[in-house]
């Protein structure tokens, strides 16, 4: 379902929570699908639970996901069915994505081709 990178500088929570808020967001896993268990997501990885169990809790705290003690996470949100505060929240994380790009150097059309690339792996050429 989703990969991390150990030699990144982003921590492994959140590549992991961004990588499932990833498949949320690309239709690979559907509202009331069950994510996999905390214990078996981290073996899968390789990497603690704890961790795993931080990224669960950050997509919970999101409204993308609900943990029942003894019955698993379950995704909960519907792309679609995004709040006017996550669209807030989401520009601005936008906002300052796009700052830090022009900040590190990058041009204009690296930029735009990079958000192209994302865009099309969320909407793929047929959905659109």
């Amino acid at each position: 379902m989703l990969t991390i990178d150990l030699a990144s500088t982003t921590p492994l929570a959140e590549q992991v929570a961004q990588g499932i808020r990833g498949a949320i967001a690309r239709g690979e896993v559907r509202p009331g699908d069950e994510l996999p268990s905390v214990r078996q997501l981290a073996a899968d990885l390789g990497i603690n639970l704890n961790t795993v169990a931080r990224a669960y809790r950050s997509l919970e705290a999101d409204g993308l996901v609900r943990s029942a003690r003894g019955r698993g996470t379950r995704v909960t949100a519907d792309v679609e069915e995004r709040t006017a505060k996550a669209a807030q929240r989401t520009t601005g994380a936008l906002r300052r994505a796009i700052t830090d790009a022009k900040l590190a150097g990058l041009g204009r059309r690296a930029v735009e081709r990079e958000i192209r690339r994302q865009l099309d792996q969320l909407w793929p050429a047929k959905a659109r």
